[in-house]
């Protein structure tokens, strides 16, 4: 699947910042186009589906509610 996504980019201390304003998720670059490079990369492994490695054990969560 193909999404897309925009990204603002602003030069800082001699990098070049790449922020995605749908996802918060920045990256840099010593160039505009290094930039977007690494922000698409930063956003691929983002939406990447995870892998567990351990089975996670779900459990009950009491809260109290209007306590105060």
């Amino acid at each position: 699947m193909t999404r897309t996504m925009t990204a603002s980019i602003t030069f800082e201390d001699g990098w070049y910042i790449a922020q995605c304003l749908e996802v918060d998720i920045v990256s840099q670059g010593e160039t505009e186009t290094l930039a977007l490079e690494n922000l698409k990369e930063a956003l691929e492994l983002y939406f990447e589906p995870p892998t567990a490695t351990l089975t996670p054990r779900i459990v009950p969560v009491e809260i109290v509610l209007g306590a105060a």
